[in-house]
């Protein structure tokens, strides 16, 4: 049976040790046009989706990037939470060169991958970009978008490691396409603190297990980008449908409270443009599983035999995107 009383899956993380985060955050990147490219088609329900995630179902940790526009979707979380609450903490991204909203669409005829570029000068300009649209003084988490196989990562997070010591960088975290290795994450830890690393990760897609665990006793947060696997797992032939109905819930709340109670390190970041979306995923904290419920639940994405999206794989063999 699932519990309706919220135990492990809705505990708080301490981000850093230091900042407690709610660990079913809010990831704004679709509020943004169109491939992530220009302001959101709708400022003003980009914003109402915002002040509903922070002020009405107490989201307290929202990620974003600076690529993510380019600009665009910092300036709109400015402009619809700042002041911002003492408890809120946002987390940006920088290292990744854009040149149009084709981009984001792999495989598509005639678009270019997204380049990271990681040299230090660039990075650091970029943080205080960041600092400026955001209207903060200190970044509470600052990851590094994509490891740049051209500059040295030691040379990468050095510089944020001189931004962190300037007092404009709180913590240093790790993003990488698909994800972060452990031998990556080994190397990043000679240089720097990272606190958390941002991986692809989903019930359908558990490529990186061994590095959740290896996160999980170093006290490192685990965000999972593509939680709901690309829109694979809630669709309408989604394989946790069956289960979901059987519960009376939604196969996203399934699919959520499947990676909450995971691990306790797992801090998730949905993203939606939906006022009723967002509400229904901020029930998945208080769903709790016992052991075989966790295990069926994975037999029956097993079973389905799911094509996962993943960018190191060729296009033919991605699932396609669901709204």
């Amino acid at each position: 049976m699932i519990a309706t009383q919220p135990q492990a899956a809705s505990k708080p993380f301490a981000l850093g040790g230091d900042l407690i985060v709610n660990r079913l955050g809010y990831g704004a990147m679709h509020l943004t046009g169109y491939g992530m490219w220009g302001p959101p088609a709708d400022p003003e329900h980009a914003i109402r989706v915002l002040r509903h995630a922070v002020h009405d179902l107490g989201v307290n940790f929202i990620d974003t990037a600076d690529s993510y526009g380019p600009g665009d979707n910092e300036e709109i979380i400015r402009k619809a939470l700042h002041p911002y609450p003492n408890d809120l903490v946002i987390s940006t991204k920088g290292g990744m060169l854009r040149s149009g909203p084709h981009d984001w669409i792999h495989g598509a005829p005639g678009a270019p991958y997204i380049e990271p570029i990681n040299y230090p000068k660039y990075l650091r300009q970029q943080v205080e970009m960041s600092l400026r649209r955001l209207g903060l003084e200190r970044i509470s988490l600052y990851q590094l978008h994509s490891i740049d196989p051209l500059v040295p990562l030691s040379e990468s997070l050095g510089e944020l490691v001189r931004l962190q010591k300037e007092g404009k960088i709180h913590h240093i975290g790790l993003s990488n396409q698909p994800g972060v290795s452990i031998e990556q994450l080994v190397e990043a830890r000679r240089t720097a603190k990272i606190v958390a690393i941002e991986n692809l990760y989903n019930i359908a897609d558990r490529a990186d297990e061994e590095t959740l665990r290896y996160v999980e006793k170093h006290g490192i947060a685990f965000i999972p980008w593509f939680p709901l696997g690309h829109g694979g797992l809630v669709g309408r032939d989604s394989p946790l449908g069956p289960i979901a109905d059987r519960y009376g819930v939604t196969p996203s709340q399934l699919a959520l409270a499947w990676l909450l109670q995971h691990s306790p390190n797992t801090v998730l970041i949905p993203g939606t443009t939906s006022l009723e979306h967002l509400d229904q995923n901020a029930r998945a904290a208080s769903i709790e599983f016992n052991r075989a419920e966790m295990a069926a639940i994975i037999d029956a994405v097993s079973r389905a035999s799911m094509p996962v999206w993943r960018p190191d794989r060729k296009p033919e063999l991605q699932m396609a995107a669901v709204s």
